[in-house]
């Protein structure tokens, strides 16, 4: 079982920067997906950014140049670094981590307890 910790979030005024981090509490697992949801008052969580193993890092259009997404999967542990934001950026971030089990032949996924998010003057 893989138990993901978010740290890292707080209130901030637009134009500011934050950095969340994330990192597993125990076990160790072959992590292939791992990232950042987010999920405002009122809508439906949605992807902000994730990695995968190789390296490859996709970003939702709403963030790309502004947040950088770098991880580690072997450790499981990655960080969401946020610049320039804006009140739109108000969320809870959840920590999001996916493995793939060729014997039960699906994906596991794995979630933390989300961190909030301000962005306000």
């Amino acid at each position: 079982q893989v138990q993901l910790v978010e740290s890292g979030g707080g209130l901030v005024q637009p134009g500011a920067s934050l950095t969340l981090s994330c990192a597993a509490s125990a076990s160790t697992a072959d992590i292939d997906v791992m990232g950042w949801y987010r999920q405002a008052p009122g809508k439906q969580r949605e992807l902000v950014a994730s990695i995968r193993t190789g390296g490859t890092v996709t970003y939702a259009e709403s963030v790309r140049g502004r947040f950088t997404l770098s991880g580690d999967l072997a450790k499981i542990s990655n960080s969401l670094q946020m610049n320039s934001l804006k009140p739109e950026d108000t969320a809870v971030y959840y920590c999001h981590a996916e493995r793939y089990s060729e014997y039960a032949e699906r994906y596991f996924e794995y979630w933390g307890q989300g961190t909030l998010v301000t962005v306000s003057l």
